[in-house]
């Protein structure tokens, strides 16, 4: 079997986001409708994003795999990290806004909810087509100029961010969080 790389951790990681993504989508479309969801989704959500999607996914790569492939020669100025760079700092600023106004939901002082349903629609366009370029083109390239001795300091450090960074138990608790909300929303996986 082939060792394990840090894009395939990263990839991984993709995919739950992806989930979080698809709950918060339905949960926004139900308040558009003027349903409701479970009061704490969007702020648990928005912790996620901030924590899961931030703190853990984007500091392995902007920490680690970013600065790897730029020593290996991938320009960051003007180049495709330069973008992944400018997307995650617009994510930043969705998710606040999600967790703002996540937070008037959950305490029933929501006055405008479709500024809740813009920062939820905002963030998954921005992070759908973010993760198609990570998976598509970035990671790609990556493998192709990282060298093994890259590939195993990478997957060190991935694993170092969700020890000494995240956790332990972390990684778990929010794919918890993921099961529990798409129950919740009743929301069918692929």
């Amino acid at each position: 079997m082939a060792e394990q790389k840090a894009t395939d951790i990263l990839m991984a990681e993709h995919r739950g986001i992806e989930r979080m993504l698809n709950v918060v989508e339905a949960a926004a479309a139900r308040v558009e409708r003027g349903e409701p969801v479970p009061p704490a989704l969007f702020a648990d959500a928005a912790a996620f994003f901030a924590n899961f999607a931030d703190r853990c996914h984007h500091s392995k790569e902007e920490q680690h795999l970013f600065k790897t492939m730029a020593e290996r020669g991938i320009p960051v100025e003007g180049g495709p990290i330069g973008v992944m760079l400018a997307e995650h700092e617009q994510g930043r600023a969705y998710v606040r806004a999600m967790r703002e106004e996540g937070d008037k939901y959950a305490a029933g002082t929501l006055k405008d909810p479709h500024r809740l349903v813009e920062a939820v629609r905002g963030y998954a366009g921005l992070l759908r087509q973010h993760i198609m370029k990570e998976d598509r083109v970035l990671y790609p390239m990556a493998e192709r100029v990282l060298t093994p001795m890259d590939q195993t300091a990478l997957v060190e450090a991935c694993e170092r961010v969700e020890r000494e960074e995240m956790g332990e138990g972390e990684h778990e608790r929010f794919h918890a969080m993921i099961e529990q909300l798409e129950r919740e929303m009743a929301i069918e996986r692929a």
